[in-house]
């Protein structure tokens, strides 16, 4: 039993790193106009965007963070995610 405990924790744990890691290609790649309309960035993106459009919606709901001129949802996502990494 234990070490199915230690699989399922280490099977989380990457699969928290590799959620990180699609995150950060999909920001770089955001920065770059024609890479958004690549299908890699479509299929990260799929990937991705269900985990970052709940924060999205919650930071839409504060006061002035609809007109706030950065999508701060990525690293609220990100930070989530990491502190999900650090409890395991």
């Amino acid at each position: 039993m234990r070490t199915l405990n230690t699989l399922a924790r280490s099977l989380a744990g990457t699969l928290i790193s590799l959620l990180q890691t699609l995150m950060l290609i999909m920001a770089l790649m955001s920065w770059i106009p024609q890479l958004r309309q690549s299908r890699l960035y479509y299929a990260i993106s799929m990937i991705v965007e269900p985990v970052i459009d709940p924060f999205r919606r919650l930071l839409y709901k504060i006061p002035g963070m609809d007109r706030f001129p950065l999508d701060l949802s990525f690293l609220a996502a990100y930070m989530a995610l990491s502190l999900l990494a650090g409890l395991l």
